[in-house]
């Protein structure tokens, strides 16, 4: 098993994505401050600000670190703490001064799954895919200016095992994202890219707009897309996207096969056809649901 993650690719890489997603999540934060509601909670804003400050590499987190990471003062996070605690979302580590995330959160997640249509009829054609091939399969909904991993089935030949159900990644620097955005009007990649942080992870990472939104446009007349080494080291991935039933592209269905045994030629003359009829076949099948 190939575990590349930790030579150059993995949690540096995992680290750097948290940090753009949280400065990211500030901006939108700030532009939300213009236009609030009435009828909006800020306290409700502020405790989900002490969850998100575990997005970060630290595990564990003292209240002052909590603090930092939220943008909030101690007091606030103090209380907030305490009633987050108290509903069992975090947990004193005996012992020290740290507080970390307890299991209850992932309740969220799995009702989240568990609801999700895309992720049951999806499900079947990457099982296929992984077991006919060895080779990982992945399914990425789009989410503002990031995909995020909602079903994953591990090949023989897994490459990063740091990336789990609920890992988030730039769009723009994705098979998968550039897969979907090339199914999406102009306007929409122009507005997705400028809310990106556009901060390499690995040294291969394309950085320069024009050049990416190029290779956007090149997966719109392919029908896929391909990537290298731009988000883990020793990573291709092929994908297509997923077109809802309004004819939108919301997901994309990606193939993720390891540089010490593929090329990339090879991985997309022979992976590109596998992704395309995948998610093809899944559109295919949300249309149809919604058609009675």
């Amino acid at each position: 098993m190939a575990r590349s993650s930790r030579a150059g690719g993995g949690r540096p890489a995992k680290a750097k994505a948290a940090k753009a997603s949280t400065k990211s999540a500030a901006k939108a934060t700030d532009k939300a401050d213009e236009q609030r509601s009435s009828l909006f909670v800020g306290s409700t804003e502020k405790a989900f600000q002490v969850l998100h400050a575990f997005d970060g590499p630290q595990r564990y987190m003292t209240l002052a670190d909590i603090a930092r990471a939220a943008d909030l003062d101690r007091s606030a996070t103090q209380r907030l703490v305490y009633t987050l605690e108290t509903l069992g979302y975090l947990k004193r580590i005996e012992g020290t001064r740290n507080y970390g995330l307890t299991s209850k959160v992932l309740q969220f997640s799995h009702s989240y799954l568990k609801a999700n249509d895309l992720i049951d009829r999806a499900s079947p054609y990457l099982l296929e895919i992984s077991r006919n091939l060895g080779e990982t399969t992945n399914l990425h909904e789009l989410d503002g200016h990031e995909v995020v991993f909602v079903a994953r089935f591990p090949g023989a030949h897994l490459i990063n095992i740091d990336i789990v159900i609920g890992s988030r990644l730039p769009t723009f620097f994705t098979a998968s994202g550039t897969a979907i955005l090339s199914a999406l009007p102009e306007e929409e990649r122009l507005a997705l890219l400028e809310r990106t942080p556009l901060e390499p992870l690995t040294p291969f990472t394309v950085t320069d707009p024009k050049a990416l939104l190029e290779r956007v446009r090149v997966a719109a007349q392919r029908g896929y897309a391909v990537i290298m080494n731009e988000t883990v080291m020793g990573d291709i991935s092929v994908a297509a996207p997923i077109i809802d039933e309004h004819g939108r592209a919301v997901a994309a269905i990606n193939i993720s096969v390891p540089t010490t045994r593929w090329t990339k030629e090879r991985a997309e003359a022979e992976l590109a056809q596998h992704v395309h009829v995948a998610a093809t076949s899944i559109s295919k099948s949300k249309f149809n649901r919604y058609a009675a």
